[in-house]
């Protein structure tokens, strides 16, 4: 990590869930969205097998700038060329990530501090969270609702075949933050990437 490069303090959440999931995650500021992609994903335990994008304020940062180009709207930044400085700039904003454009999973991310970078430490880290992750490829919040019903009653007629699927035992309140921390180091951080011209 850049020695002069600060860190930020994220609180990420899936929206429309209560109780909460939700991760804490402190990560350099010089970043690149698409590494802010894959701490995500192993923060929360996704596959990292759908599309998705970051939207800070009106701008989209995708992995492909093209993917969702509409006519009218202001084009998308490349999330391997776009530092999270490059957008974030230092302010504590809030902004959204959305994972499975089919399932919408809304991750709503607050920065709650910018930090100077402690001696030692290995960055990106988990400081907190709560909750398992959804199941892949659930349905979204309402299908993820669905798999808790049937999960929290054995009698229910959906029982069996959503312990079948989901792939034997699954505890929704579990959460290691030792194993999230394994899962993010040692990450490869690439420095943002500027675009060919």
């Amino acid at each position: 990590m850049n020695e002069t490069a600060t860190v930020y303090q994220l609180r990420i959440a899936l929206a429309y869930i209560e109780p909460s999931v939700w991760r804490r995650l402190e990560v350099p500021s010089t970043m690149t969205f698409g590494d802010l992609h894959g701490a995500i994903q192993a923060a929360m335990g996704w596959e990292d097998c759908h599309l998705w994008a970051f939207y800070v304020g009106k701008t989209e940062v995708s992995p492909d700038p093209e993917q969702f180009d509409f006519p009218g709207e202001p084009r998308a930044q490349a999330a391997d060329w776009t530092a999270l400085d490059d957008m974030l700039a230092g302010r504590r904003i809030k902004f959204r990530y959305i994972y499975d454009m089919g399932d919408d999973w809304l991750h709503e991310i607050k920065v709650e501090k910018i930090l100077a970078p402690e001696p030692g430490v290995q960055y990106p880290r988990c400081t907190g969270g709560e909750r398992a992750c959804p199941p892949e490829d659930c349905g979204g919040f309402p299908g993820y609702y669905n798999v808790l019903e049937a999960l929290a009653d054995p009698k229910h007629p959906e029982y069996e075949e959503m312990l079948d699927w989901i792939g034997g035992e699954w505890d929704p309140e579990a959460f290691d933050i030792k194993a999230v921390n394994a899962r993010l180091q040692p990450r490869k951080r690439r420095p943002a990437r500027r675009p060919k011209k």
